[in-house]
C-alpha cells in the first residue's frame, strides 16, 4: 500500500495528479469508517519508527500522519496525540 496508488495519472499518464487518499483516510477516520487507537507522542519519537513497530513496515508513517491530521514530518513534538488507525480498514476505504 503506497499513498499514491489511488492517485490519478496526468499528462498521457507520465504524472500522478494531486493524492487524494490523505483526505479519504481522515475523512473515514473522523465518520468512524476507520478505528483507530490513540497516543501521545513521547520525547524523540519519530512517526516511521512508529509505523515500522505498528505495521511491521516504516514507509507507511503517512498512514499514521494522515490519520492524526498533522503534515509530512516525520518527527512531530512530543505530547502531540497520534492516531494509529487499522489497516485493514484504511484498505478497506481507499
Amino acid at each position: 500500500m503506497r499513498r499514491y496508488d489511488s492517485t490519478p495519472k496526468i499528462k498521457g499518464g507520465r504524472q500522478r495528479g494531486t493524492s487524494t487518499t490523505v483526505a479519504t483516510i481522515r475523512s473515514a477516520v473522523s465518520s468512524g469508517r476507520i478505528s483507530y487507537r490513540e497516543i501521545v507522542m513521547q520525547e524523540d519519537q519519530r512517526l516511521d519508527v512508529l509505523a515500522g513497530i505498528e505495521y511491521g513496515d516504516s514507509t507507511l508513517w503517512w498512514v499514521i500522519a494522515a490519520a492524526s491530521n498533522i503534515g509530512w514530518g516525520l518527527q512531530v513534538p512530543a505530547d502531540t496525540l497520534i492516531r494509529i488507525p487499522r489497516l485493514v480498514d484504511v484498505q478497506k476505504v481507499i
